[in-house]
């Protein structure tokens, strides 16, 4: 057994025998004790140990059995954790590799990436903690996988991209996704399928090329045909926190991509501000679009849908809209051509 693991499953083991000694029946409804099991140790874990690597990453629903009973909420739909229908395959292209971080080094270094483009590039206000560590980090990174783009020709930093994924298994077992801060997701958490929440996303200033980008892309791909997804979502970014500078932007995906009534989330009451801010009439689709950052724009040709609603992320210095992709849309094209260009790209929230 991996010595990294040793410490939080002996802490699981213990806390496991102890609710088998209380009135919680592990008999009547193991997985819910299981779960609840699994919340306090990792909540132990974190404010003891921090995010530190030498903890060994391992996404901690890998230890979950098969669910035995149903869950309530929104959360409900899939009674039984997906295994994946074939590995996640690593690809290649030259000196980079995408695959899944494996080890708290790779987190660490995922993390790592993220301040540089978040916090130091983008503007984002970090608070003393992560500061004090350069590191972008939450609750949610330690219950998820993490999609890295290594390229081992930069061997004293090889991460040079990076993607947060957050299955329904994982939001289960933290108790929510990362967008249900900014979003009502009901219709998505409880979507008919496998869905996946995507968030986290950024690519070092010296790789944003169509190649590195395709690779990303072609990363996603990959852990969406491993794990049978039907439905991503996540929070994507336009710079700037003036709904009115955003005006075009904004009304253009209200007017032209609003989700149908059975997927759209919308933003919660009191951040929701309002995408129709110019009448339809008004805007020019094809200027509009091209104006839009490029990992929305590439979103959007391969069918994605926007909620209704935008969220200002102060922290962040963003304006924030939901984002929803059925992945029977996307079509084979997109996959090998996926438009990006050389801006900067942001879909880092969803998590």
């Amino acid at each position: 057994m991996d010595g990294a693991l040793r410490k939080p499953l002996a802490l699981l083991g213990r806390a496991t025998e102890s609710l088998k000694s209380k009135t919680v029946s592990l008999s009547r409804n193991p997985t819910a004790a299981l779960q609840s099991t699994l919340r306090l140790t990792l909540k132990f874990l974190t404010q003891r140990h921090g995010l530190n690597p030498r903890l060994g990453y391992r996404p901690m629903t890998l230890l979950l059995p098969p669910s035995t009973n149903t869950p309530t909420g929104a959360l409900a739909s899939e009674t039984t954790a997906p295994t994946a229908t074939r590995a996640f395959v690593p690809v290649t292209a030259g000196s980079q590799v995408i695959r899944l971080a494996t080890c708290g080094g790779e987190l660490d270094a995922a993390q790592a990436l993220r301040y540089r483009v978040f916090y130091d590039e983008m503007g984002a206000k970090p608070d003393a903690e992560m500061q004090a560590k350069r590191r972008d980090f939450d609750r949610f990174d330690l219950m998820c996988d993490h999609l890295l783009v290594v390229d081992s020709a930069r061997p004293a930093d090889p991460v040079v991209g990076t993607y947060r994924f957050i299955r329904r298994e994982h939001a289960r077992i933290l108790g929510s996704f990362y967008s249900a801060a900014e979003y009502d997701i009901g219709k998505l958490a409880g979507f008919p399928g496998t869905v996946l929440e995507l968030g986290r996303s950024c690519v070092d200033a010296g790789y944003r090329n169509r190649a590195t980008m395709q690779l990303l892309w072609r990363g996603v791909s990959e852990y969406v045909n491993a794990y049978g997804i039907d439905l991503m979502f996540g929070c994507a970014s336009l710079p700037g926190t003036n709904p009115e500078e955003l005006a075009v932007q904004l009304s253009y995906l209200y007017h032209y991509h609003l989700a149908p009534e059975e997927l759209r989330a919308t933003a919660l009451p009191h951040r929701k501000v309002n995408m129709n801010i110019l009448p339809k009439e008004a805007i020019d689709p094809r200027r509009a679009l091209a104006s839009l950052p490029p990992l929305l724009k590439g979103y959007l040709r391969v069918g994605g849908f926007i909620g209704d609603g935008a969220v200002i992320d102060h922290q962040f210095n963003t304006t924030d809209v939901c984002i929803i992709v059925k992945t029977d849309l996307i079509e084979e094209r997109y996959t090998r051509h996926y438009d990006i260009g050389q801006e900067s790209a942001s879909f880092k929230k969803a998590s």
